[in-house]
């Protein structure tokens, strides 16, 4: 394989970017939604995530009304170091590198994991093996990952679709809208969805990479919006089928495993037969997988190239994948396990550059010369105050569950 340019003579499609973004927000923490939405139950979940789904593709298309006014190639990095200053540019730069590479730490540590029992192997070599042959998409090419994107998307869907068919044929109402429940309550608990909620659309690496692709602005705003759309379609669906069928009550051992897959197939085995229900969701749950680690991956790679100042050309690019892939691979390696400590903090260090700089990016774009040419987010400054108020908000109840300030559900 070669290097190839970002920007093709062939117009890409809206759909394959649309699942490049998809792909980076349904991960394994998808599968850890319903534990975390356990206390606000159906409607508060959903909710809470078409709430965190508008202000989260607001934010990205933030980052785009600011990068219009730089090189294709641009990132983060360069924007706000520009734009914001150098200080709050190493910040950021430290927070967004913190909760790409934990992510990528996570997605390598797992599929280790699950390949474990399926090839037979030790862990560890399945995590090498596992990094050195799907990181080679992003070192190839975006339109390799977009390519890889769509087929991983389309099994997705389809092994979701099998997976939850025999819960979704089975979904009672009273058990959905928890109705025997009189005295039940939700909304103190959706407070402390709202930080999960928000890294379930962490997207936002890959932002410049969407621009690049495109040549521009436009069609990277509908590509964001479509993949978030997506994103939001199979939360939803996921959410109705495990809350249809699993009362809100015999959450109780989930939570208190943390969520684990392993033990809510347990919990819905004893309401529907969930064999089938379990290879599918398997299989699902290792497409997610190797789908946002190479979203991911991608939007991290174009992150410190654009950092580092690498070339785009195979030496340079092959430079870019040794600091995107090796760190978190060799901390893999040394401690498999620690990942699930790390990523609660990353929910705090996402609020920061999901929510907050970009606010701070658009704000200070529209103050230039030209800042009311081309694209530029609707809404005004009352976007700018919603995306800004839901990040600070979030942070603080992210700060609050992590020292029990929070209600917290038990079952």
């Amino acid at each position: 394989m070669k290097p190839k340019d970002f920007i093709m003579s062939k117009q890409p499609s809206l759909f394959g970017g649309a699942c490049i973004i998809a792909s980076v927000c349904v991960g394994a923490g998808m599968l850890g939604l319903p534990s975390a939405g356990a206390g606000a139950w159906t409607l508060w979940s959903m909710l809470a995530l078409a709430l965190t789904m508008a202000v989260m593709t607001l934010s990205g298309w933030m980052l785009l009304e600011a990068f219009k006014h730089y090189d294709l190639r641009v990132s983060f990095n360069t924007v706000t170091k520009d734009m914001l200053g150098n200080h709050i540019n190493r910040f950021n730069n430290l927070t967004v590198y913190f909760v790409g590479g934990i992510l990528l730490y996570a997605y390598i540590t797992s599929s280790g994991l699950i390949l474990q029992d399926l090839l037979h192997i030790n862990s560890k070599i399945a995590s090498i093996l596992f990094v050195a042959v799907f990181s080679a998409f992003v070192w190839h090419s975006t339109r390799a990952v977009d390519r890889i994107s769509v087929i991983l998307i389309v099994f997705m869907v389809l092994s979701f679709i099998f997976g939850v068919s025999g819960l979704a044929i089975n979904v009672k109402t009273s058990i959905l809208f928890d109705t025997l429940n009189q005295s039940g309550e939700y909304a103190p608990y959706a407070m402390a969805m709202l930080p999960v909620a928000l890294t379930s659309f962490g997207y936002h690496h890959s932002v410049s990479s969407m621009r690049a692709y495109y040549g521009e602005e436009r069609k990277a705003k509908y590509a964001i919006l479509g993949g978030t759309v997506i994103a939001l379609s199979l939360y939803a669906l996921w959410l109705f089928s495990i809350f249809g069928n699993l009362p809100r009550a015999d959450f109780a051992p989930v939570i208190q495993q943390g969520g684990n897959v392993d033990v809510l197939l347990k919990a819905l085995g004893s309401v529907v037969e969930s064999e089938k229900v379990s290879q599918a969701i398997n299989a699902f749950s290792m497409a997610a997988i190797l789908s946002s680690f190479i979203g991911v991956g991608l939007g991290v790679f174009d992150f410190l190239a654009d950092l580092f100042q690498f070339s785009n050309c195979k030496q340079g690019r092959t430079k870019t994948w040794l600091v995107t892939f090796l760190p978190p691979l060799i901390l893999s390696l040394l401690f498999p396990f620690g990942f699930i400590i790390a990523i609660g903090y990353a929910g705090a260090a996402a609020t920061i550059w999901a929510c907050i700089i970009p606010v701070l990016l658009a704000r200070k774009s529209r103050t230039l010369a030209n800042g009311a040419q081309g694209f530029v987010v609707p809404g005004g400054n009352l976007a700018l105050g919603l995306v800004l108020i839901f990040g600070v908000l979030t942070a603080v109840f992210h700060m609050m569950a992590m020292a029990n300030l929070l209600p917290a559900f038990k079952g």
